[in-house]
């Protein structure tokens, strides 16, 4: 098994998947720690690695904790209380967190707007903070280790690139 800090991610992962477990593990903490130097540093880590691999995994956790969150359905409400604990969790200690891109991530990971046909105007590494930051926060909600997420978003992108389109 390929370790990153205490943490153990399976050798039979590509190493790009174990990569992005490992920088995606670093980010959460150090949100969670409320680290502006450390985040800034784990986001640099993120930013390095191919951003679309990235944001489908950050894409699958953002899923599923709010399929966690709310199992019965999403409404209106419940995310903009999401946007709302994010910014007030996150500016105090970090404000160059892109506000717009906290409602970019939500709505991706949800589908109505796909990642890679939204416009260009938001920078890579504003939107990997923003899904950090959510992921993070809907931890806190969901009350799961992000290891746990990271597994099943990394496994759940295995399995969709693996299933051959008819």
């Amino acid at each position: 098994m390929n370790t990153c800090d205490d943490v153990k991610w399976p050798e039979y992962w590509p190493q790009v998947a174990r990569d992005i477990a490992g920088a995606v593990k670093a980010a959460v903490t150090a949100v969670q720690d409320e680290s502006a130097s450390a985040a800034v540093e784990a986001f640099g880590e993120l930013d390095a690695l191919p951003f679309e691999q990235v944001v489908s995994v950050q894409s699958g956790i953002v899923r599923e904790l709010l399929e966690m969150a709310h199992p019965d359905g999403l409404a209106g409400e419940d995310i903009q209380a999401v946007l709302e604990r994010c910014v007030r969790s996150t500016v105090p200690w970090f404000p160059e967190l892109d506000v717009a891109a906290l409602a970019e991530v939500l709505t991706g990971a949800l589908g109505v707007v796909d990642v890679d046909e939204r416009p260009q105007t938001l920078a890579h590494t504003a939107y990997l903070q923003a899904a950090t930051v959510v992921i993070v926060d809907l931890l806190r909600i969901v009350r799961i280790p992000a290891v746990v997420a990271i597994r099943n978003a990394v496994g759940e992108v295995a399995r969709a690139e693996t299933v051959e389109m008819p």
